[in-house]
């Protein structure tokens, strides 16, 4: 199963520093998470419609948690067609965005909130990192591809796990040479 665990396991048995095995980078490690649940969905796994739906309205909260995240954040306005369209967000306005939009109960959206203000770009970065691993991987299919080689989708999941936490750029390089 792919996910935290694997990667986790990865990382202790590959022969890296101490301090790149420690360093966790959030951007890594939870767009792998978010790369893995969509491997996951690719793979066949989410064969009911309920489990199916379930990853679908989890994509839909991360969506919304990436628009808060850049609202609060950067002083952007609200987005048209939502109620507050281009007013400034507030602590309120993103409360109700992520139960609206993402599908939330009101409590568990307030801790949420609270989560992004003391955390800036932490929900953006669960994004931006699974958008990399997803481009990684289709750079390095392209490659395979390109040179007459089968893509082994194992070996380039065992290769690109274990590069160990890396920031996004190098990620993204290096995804695309295993």
């Amino acid at each position: 199963m792919p996910g935290h665990h694997l990667q986790g396991a990865t990382i202790r048995l590959v022969p890296l520093t101490r301090a790149h095995k420690l360093g966790f980078m959030s951007a890594h490690g939870e767009g792998w998470a978010l790369y893995s649940e969509r491997l996951m969905d690719e793979l066949g796994w989410f064969r009911t419609p309920e489990t199916r739906l379930g990853f679908l309205c989890a994509h839909a909260f991360r969506a919304a948690r990436v628009v808060v995240d850049i609202g609060l954040h950067t002083g952007r306005r609200i987005p048209k067609g939502h109620p507050g369209a281009g007013e400034a967000w507030t602590f309120e306005h993103a409360i109700d965005f992520i139960v609206r939009a993402g599908g939330m109960d009101r409590d568990k959206a307030e801790s949420e909130v609270l989560r992004y203000l003391s955390w800036p770009s932490q929900a953006t970065a669960y994004k931006l990192g699974e958008r990399t691993w997803l481009a990684g991987r289709d750079a390095a299919q392209a490659a395979a591809a390109s040179a007459g080689r089968t893509f082994d989708r194992r070996a380039w999941h065992a290769g690109a796990l274990a590069l160990g936490p890396l920031g996004l750029r190098r990620l993204g390089a290096e995804l695309a040479k295993v």
